[in-house]
């Protein structure tokens, strides 16, 4: 079976850029793409008239729109769509339970109606078995009115897909070698697929008193201070992946300062950011993480935040 890449779409301009990124990314990674839409008929408790027929044949237009784009623009890739009768975050949760990836928009079509809202994203985000990718609209695209109008919204996009298509993928590395491995693969198997360079950033502060301790200022002094012993740990974690992939252009960045700000100085000008998220048990349910949290909301490029141990 092709492996699976899930995009889910709403209809807004934020959804169809997600849904043009992933299409584009499925065809450098030879993915199957399925494309889902959450609907579920619930009314509301205000003063609204709703139609529910009205709203379920708009939600197999937004279906058939964004499959007819994204068949028009890549005529060979293996695609599948659907209208899952569901709420979004359950829906898509399943959707990519095998997928390689889940691809999202940053926001959603409105408080009301869009399925796509910004703490939609966050829970799929936190919760997400498979590395999840925020992609934020371009500025300059119009919403799509008549037919005509379709297209050349459509072309825009794949303008403006182009131009952001150059750049590097940056990578955040944290912890050991063991603990940053599915970050770095999913960094590296995509700077192969889009054959950029890779930079590998690794962020360091002076530990507060309370947490020096003999041992490590022993290894960080036979290393020369912790500045080379941070270089040297970012250096022992990319190892077996450029030797794995050779092709890749490497280049090893280990800045002082706070991880969210040295990542989103960094990825500045990058086509793809890569972070990563601890899957951890907690009692207030799944949580992103301040350093994914931060780049999330404020990087412009998309952000593929991976799961790990």
């Amino acid at each position: 079976m092709k492996r699976t890449l899930v995009v889910g779409v709403d209809g807004s301009p934020e959804s169809r850029a997600a849904a043009d990124w992933a299409a584009e990314e499925a065809v450098r990674r030879d993915l199957h793409v399925h494309v889902v839409h959450a609907w579920l008929w619930q009314p509301l408790a205000v003063p609204l008239v709703q139609d529910r027929g009205v709203e379920a044949r708009r939600a197999q237009e937004i279906l058939d729109e964004t499959r007819a784009e994204l068949t028009r623009r890549h005529p060979r890739l293996p695609l599948t769509a659907e209208v899952v009768p569901d709420v979004p975050v359950p829906a898509l949760l399943r959707a990519a339970e095998r997928a390689e990836m889940l691809v999202l928009g940053t926001r959603g079509h409105s408080a009301l109606a869009g399925f796509l809202l910004g703490s939609y994203g966050q829970q799929l985000i936190a919760s997400a078995q498979c590395p999840v990718v925020s992609v934020r609209a371009r500025h300059g695209i119009a919403t799509p009115g008549a037919a005509g109008d379709e297209v050349a919204a459509g072309d825009e996009r794949a303008a403006e897909g182009e131009r952001a298509a150059e750049g590097e993928v940056v990578v955040g590395q944290q912890g050991g070698a063991e603990e940053s491995t599915d970050v770095l693969r999913f960094a590296f198997e995509a700077a192969a697929a889009h054959k950029a360079p890779l930079r590998a950033v690794r962020a360091w502060s002076l530990p507060p008193v309370y947490a020096y301790s003999p041992g490590s200022m022993w290894v960080a002094e036979q290393l020369g201070g912790l500045e080379p012993f941070e270089k040297a740990a970012l250096e022992q974690a990319l190892e077996p992946w450029k030797a794995k992939y050779p092709e890749v252009d490497v280049v090893a960045h280990v800045e002082q300062g706070s991880a969210g700000h040295v990542l989103l100085s960094a990825a500045s000008d990058a086509r793809l950011l890569v972070v990563g998220r601890r899957i951890r048990e907690s009692a207030l349910g799944p949580r992103t993480g301040s350093v994914a949290h931060a780049v999330l909301h404020h990087a412009t490029c998309p952000v593929a935040v991976v799961p790990h141990r």
